[in-house]
Formats: C-alpha cells, sequence, structure tokens
C-alpha cells in the first residue's frame, strides 16, 4: 500500500539534478525529419526529498531544464533511518514490465546498484542499501520503479501511532524471551554431564586399584 501523497514545498529544499538518460527522437514528417531529444531527470535534497521528470525540447538543454522542473513537481518523502542512513524495510517497486527490489543494509554497506537506481538513491539520500532490478532494464522503466518503490515505504512512528504501539515494537528492535533462554540453556546442560564424567572416573580407578590388593591376600 502506498503512502499518501504528502505536498513538499519545493521552495525550502536545496535540490540538486541529475541526468540519468538523453534520447534522440526523429519524427519523419512529409517535409522530411524532425529531430528533438528527450530528457530524463531525477533531482533530490540528499536528506529524504526526490523526484524525476521527463523533457523533451529541439535542443539538448531545453530539454534538461524542462525535465528538471517537471520533476521539482514530483517531489516525494522518503523515510530513512537515521543510524546507517537506509530504508526502512524490504520494498518491491513495479512499473510496466520493470521491477525493483530494495533492501535495508547495515552501515558501511554502502549503494550496491546500477547507475539508474543509483541516481535516484543519491538523490534521496540514501548511503547504505542493496537493490536489485529484476524486469526491464529501461531507463524510464527502472526510474519510474524505484520511485514507486520508495512511495510504498513505510514510517515507523506513523505505524507505531497507528497501531498504539511503540517504535520499538514496530521494528523489532527488543529480544524475544525466547531467543534469551535458548542460548542459556545450551552451557547449563554441558555442566551436569561433565560433573557425572569427573564423578565415575574415581570410582572406576578406586575398583581397579582394589582387585590386585585383593589378589594378594588371598
Amino acid at each position: 500500500m502506498r503512502a499518501p501523497i504528502e505536498k513538499i514545498d519545493v521552495s525550502s529544499l536545496e535540490l540538486k539534478d541529475q541526468v540519468v538518460a538523453i534520447n534522440r527522437v526523429t519524427k519523419v514528417v512529409k517535409g522530411g525529419k524532425n529531430l528533438s531529444f528527450t530528457a530524463l531527470v531525477v533531482v533530490g535534497d540528499g536528506h529524504g526529498h526526490a523526484g524525476f521528470g521527463l523533457g523533451k525540447a529541439r535542443e539538448v538543454a531545453s530539454a534538461i531544464k524542462k525535465g528538471i522542473e517537471a520533476a521539482k513537481k514530483n517531489i516525494v518523502r522518503v523515510p530513512i533511518t537515521a543510524k546507517g542512513a537506509t530504508i526502512t524495510h524490504t520494498v518491491l517497486g513495479r512499473f510496466g514490465s520493470g521491477r525493483v527490489l530494495l533492501k535495508p543494509a547495515s552501515d558501511g554497506t554502502g549503494v550496491i546498484a546500477g547507475a539508474t537506481v543509483r541516481a535516484v538513491m543519491s538523490a534521496a539520500g540514501i548511503q547504505n542499501i542493496l537493490t536489485k532490478s529484476l524486469g526491464s532494464t529501461t531507463a524510464h522503466n527502472v526510474v519510474k520503479a524505484t520511485m514507486d518503490a520508495l512511495t510504498r515505504l513505510k514510517d515507523p512512528a506513523r505505524v507505531a501511532r497507528l497501531r498504539g504501539l511503540s517504535v520499538e515494537e514496530v521494528v523489532g528492535i527488543e529480544v524475544r524471551p525466547g531467543e534469551s533462554r535458548l542460548f542459556e540453556v545450551k552451557p547449563v546442560e554441558a555442566k551436569p554431564e561433565e560433573a557425572k564424567d569427573d564423578a565415575a572416573t574415581p570410582v572406576e580407578a578406586g575398583a581397579d586399584e582394589a582387585k590386585p590388593v585383593a589378589e594378594g591376600e588371598a
């Protein structure tokens, strides 16, 4: 389930743009051929806001400019953990035949992704994540599938508030009582077995020493 769309004031954000792909399009008309360009641009502030846009124009610079303006209208908020700068949970994004799988990663992992997905992660400010493109490799489909995955992320604080629980209980950081008991049982079982072996050794040795004494007396 996707998170509700939130209107974000772009004027208060310091956005940085990155061009993902530029395609040349030729349209055949009666008088000849019309040449134009399409630019796929990703923008973000590196602190949990990202968006993408597509621009079309006769020149590359104009296409990029239009793509940036379109991307600013599609900015979304991405929930990022304070520790590790990763996503909150595993999510799968889809668009057309493109599918992108995103998994949270521990601190120091880095961004394990291709060039297209890496551009989106960099714009959003995600520093540690594991990704995998499972479908189409077209830049347009991959970017839109990645953004779809980011919009499906849930904020743990919001989920905890709706369920009436704490954030730790929702995330599952606390150790369950059953897990701690399993680790405590192993050393307790080993001690009685060692004690039995140690207790049996002197008895057997005493029995062996008693035999020669009995034979000498006879």
